[in-house]
């Protein structure tokens, strides 16, 4: 084909596009792309049909240099893809010479229009959600039904990756606003479990642990990934920080309160300002999530930033290089132990030999080791034979309300 000077018609100014992954999803790229260049079309767009009978651009793939861009709106009476849903004209055109109701669009002769296809996009409850189309400047009455066949071919399949991206935007956004109600309604509650010292069983301390609504059907970890999975991730991860050094007021003198603090919101800040704000004493913040955080030195400076208000822990997620050199690093006041290796402990010598390296490494600065998991009395005795110094699991306390983990540290019994 030579060049051809041609004229698009006249659209509305651009709105904003499609939000989230549809509008840059990858396979509906690919399915436009394919679909056109299979076929030889040098143009080939997605549009949605809007409110006041418009049809707005979705996607773009051409080999002309176009102002078009996704956003753009154009009456639906206006474009063929309108005409071809209503059954004016058909899906594949070769040349639209012989269609008056092709003559009579403007763009047929602005452009102009030679070859064009355009198929109807379905949704799985029946909805028409837009069309599927691409055209080139001169007729080609070279094209066959299995031309058309192919073109559907592709439609259906980005009409199923539509379908299925507006599903789990829809679930998405009910996952939002569950969590955003739940903010609204003070739904975070704090339980407390305790931590005793292996060597006499005694009570020494609490974690403050983050409960839900229908705690019985979705765990903690859930909610956390739902509101990350919204962009809610640090928000809720604060609320629930926010929550525990709120009831470190409960827990007696003499005893320490653990509150579990992602590396996020301690390098952002939010975590020492917080700390400040409530001025508790016996805090212990225990840092998590800490794999993930690219710039390690500025999670060890934020950590000595909030040693003069807190005693600083590290939860260590198995024994891997990372965590124990970051260790090293922070010298934490205590370092707690996956639960894992509780369970193993009395009979792995795997096991015992991690344990044991990270005692080893702890001694070091005077740290203290808790142990996860501890839920019968052989593991706790082998992990104080380890140089093991506190336990926390179900062998002592399960996690309860904060006056009843204040009866517990007590010694009331309930």
């Amino acid at each position: 084909m030579g060049d051809m000077t041609f004229i698009l018609p006249e659209f509305e100014a651009s709105a904003p596009p499609l939000d989230g992954e549809l509008a840059s999803d990858p396979q509906i790229a690919g399915f436009l792309h394919s679909a056109r260049d299979h076929l030889g079309l040098e143009i080939g767009l997605i549009g949605r049909w809007i409110d006041d009978d418009m049809r707005e651009i979705t996607h773009v793939d051409s080999a002309l240099d176009l102002p078009l861009e996704p956003g753009l709106r154009q009456h639906r009476d206006e474009t063929y893809c309108w005409h071809v849903l209503n059954g004016d004209l058909p899906e594949m055109i070769a040349d639209p010479a012989p269609y008056p109701a092709a003559q009579a669009l403007g763009i047929t002769h602005a452009l102009p229009v030679g070859a064009h296809f355009s198929v109807p996009l379905r949704l799985s409850d029946g909805t028409v959600w837009g069309s599927f189309c691409a055209m080139s400047r001169q007729p080609d009455p070279t094209l066959t039904p299995r031309d058309l066949a192919i073109f559907e071919s592709f439609a259906a399949m980005a009409a199923e990756r539509i379908d299925t991206l507006i599903a789990e935007a829809a679930l998405r956004e009910q996952t939002r606003q569950r969590i955003e109600d739940m903010f609204e309604g003070d739904a975070v509650t704090i339980f407390q479990q305790p931590i005793h010292l292996l060597a006499d069983s005694q009570p020494a301390g609490v974690e403050c642990l983050a409960r839900f609504p229908d705690v019985n059907k979705r765990s903690p970890g859930a909610w956390f990934g739902d509101a990350e999975s919204t962009g809610l991730g640090e928000e809720l991860e604060m609320t629930a920080v926010n929550g525990a050094i709120e009831t470190v007021t409960s827990v007696p003198d003499g005893f320490f309160a653990m509150v579990k603090a992602p590396a996020r919101c301690v390098v952002s800040g939010a975590v020492r300002a917080a700390l400040e704000a409530e001025t508790a004493a016996n805090v212990v913040v225990t840092l998590t999530q800490y794999a993930a955080a690219e710039d390690k030195l500025a999670l060890v400076q934020a950590l000595q930033a909030i040693r003069p208000t807190a005693r600083v822990a590290i939860d260590m997620v198995g024994t891997s290089y990372a965590s124990m050199q970051l260790a090293a690093l922070v010298k934490p006041d205590f370092v707690k132990l996956d639960m894992a290796l509780a369970r193993n402990v009395a009979s792995d010598p795997a096991a015992r030999a991690l344990v044991s390296a990270v005692v080893a490494l702890v001694r070091e600065w005077d740290g203290a080791v808790i142990a996860e998991g501890i839920e019968e009395s052989a593991q706790a005795e082998a992990m104080k034979a380890l140089g093991v110094s506190h336990g926390q699991g179900y062998l002592f306390a399960r996690p309860m309300p904060m006056v009843a983990a204040a009866q517990h540290l007590a010694g009331i019994v309930a």
